[in-house]
């Protein structure tokens, strides 16, 4: 937040990749002086030029291994990653992301790491705290991490002080499913008609916005993570009987549902944009261009708020504190190996040395991610306040107990993702009530582990 045709699949994603990077010949051994090519796969374009960097210094390191590696957007990276391995000929190493991962686990396409860091001695303590143990199933390891996320809110700086919003009084906010608690007042007063009037005018006009106060996610899967799900955490809502691998969803839950009506309430009152009526355009250009006020954004996104090129001003606050208290989804990627491969070996030591400080701490410098080693994050957070970024909002929930949760790992996720992902959606339209919606698409989801 973490979403190929043979050889033509390989061809096409060569086009797309950025050239320089970029070998469509596959890994193997050139012929000259027994060199090891390794291919390797990532699907963000701006992580792509710190970890070019870290192959640089892998390679310098190990002359006699080549890292070329392919960028491709995210949907198009799993279509054909999962084509790939279906035909066999998948890189010796890609990112991987927990909602995907579990199907290449348990179709034994990923190789287990647990023995290489037993003999290796790789130090798992030295991670962020909750990120290991995801990548574990049945004793065997299928990835190390490579960095980690959480939520915050991004706001339109100058949009709340036309509303007279108090920026400081963000970092304090509550929320309920009842009245939506400060959270909601402060959405409300930053919602603003084509008159002027704002959410809490009683002559406000909810059929003609010109800023909505919220604008939230809802093509989020059946998670949530940039929607939905951290307030229904913050309100008592667990995903699972146990994570990672759990058998049995509670998506029934009405501590969810409460959370989804309240979302559905949002739109009623004209604070957020109708589902049906919402832009094509992505959250982050519509409170850019002052179409919204407050959305919730990963950390991987800070770069977007922060580029000095941008127009407005933008900031971060926690998100709001719920019933059961503040909670953020925290999740990481990570890097697998593909069993299949040739160069194990090799392929190791490529990802050992991007679990390592040497190249974390690169990737921590440039702060357009959080590494998962905390000597990187430490990079990136120093790396932000030497730009007078206070990024904060999304390290605190990391450091408070309980402050954050894990998003489910299971089998079936990505089928779970679209069933759920359109049980919400109908609530949300008005097509059924939050939850009816909840509980058909919950016995569907454990069907799947029957």
């Amino acid at each position: 937040m973490s979403s190929k045709h043979l050889r033509i699949g390989a061809a096409l994603l060569c086009l797309s990749a950025t050239v320089s990077l970029v070998s469509c010949s596959g890994s193997g051994d050139d012929s000259a002086g027994g060199r090891t090519t390794l291919d390797y796969w990532l699907w963000d374009d701006r992580q792509l030029p710190a970890y070019q960097e870290c192959a640089t210094a892998f390679q310098k390191a190990n002359p006699d291994i080549t890292v070329k590696i392919t960028q491709t957007a995210w949907a198009q990276y799993w279509q054909n990653l999962t084509t790939q391995l279906t035909s066999g000929d998948a890189p010796d190493v890609w990112t991987n992301q927990a909602s995907y991962y579990p199907q290449f686990a348990t179709s034994n396409q990923l190789l287990d790491l647990q023995p290489l860091v037993d003999r290796d001695k790789v130090d798992l303590s030295a991670y962020q705290d909750g990120l290991t143990e995801t990548w574990v199933k049945d004793g065997k390891r299928y990835g190390l991490p490579k960095d980690w996320d959480t939520m915050a809110l991004a706001y339109n700086t100058t949009q709340l002080k036309k509303q007279g919003v108090d920026a400081a009084a963000l970092s304090d906010l509550t929320w309920n499913p009842s009245d939506g608690g400060t959270f909601e007042k402060t959405i409300a007063k930053a919602t603003v008609d084509t008159k002027g009037r704002n959410g809490l005018d009683p002559d406000f006009d909810k059929t003609k916005v010109a800023t909505y106060g919220f604008l939230p996610e809802w093509a989020d899967g059946s998670q949530g993570q940039n929607g939905w799900g951290d307030l229904a955490a913050s309100n008592g809502f667990t995903y699972l009987d146990k994570n990672p691998w759990g058998t049995h969803y509670k998506y029934d839950d009405p501590k969810l549902a409460e959370t989804i009506a309240w979302f559905k309430h949002l739109i009623d009152k004209g604070y957020s944009p109708r589902f049906d009526k919402q832009s094509s355009v992505a959250n982050s250009e519509l409170l850019a261009a002052g179409k919204g006020a407050i959305m919730v954004a990963g950390s991987w996104t800070i770069s977007t708020f922060t580029d000095p090129k941008a127009k407005q001003k933008f900031a971060f606050a926690p998100l709001p504190t719920g019933p059961v208290g503040r909670k953020s989804a925290i999740n990481g990627l990570s890097d697998a190996i593909y069993a299949g491969t040739e160069h194990k070996e090799q392929a190791w030591k490529w990802v050992k040395f991007l679990a390592s400080p040497e190249c974390q701490n690169l990737v921590g410098e440039r702060a357009v991610v959080f590494p998962a080693l905390k000597s990187g994050t430490q990079k990136a957070l120093a790396a932000h306040q030497a730009k007078g970024h206070d990024v904060s909002a999304f390290t605190d929930s990391t450091t408070t107990k309980g402050g954050t949760f894990q998003l489910p790992v299971t089998e079936h996720g990505t089928e779970i993702n679209p069933l759920v992902q359109d049980a919400i959606q109908s609530a949300i339209l008005g097509q059924a009530k939050p939850e009816a919606a909840l509980k058909s698409v919950n016995d569907k989801v454990n069907g799947l582990f029957k």
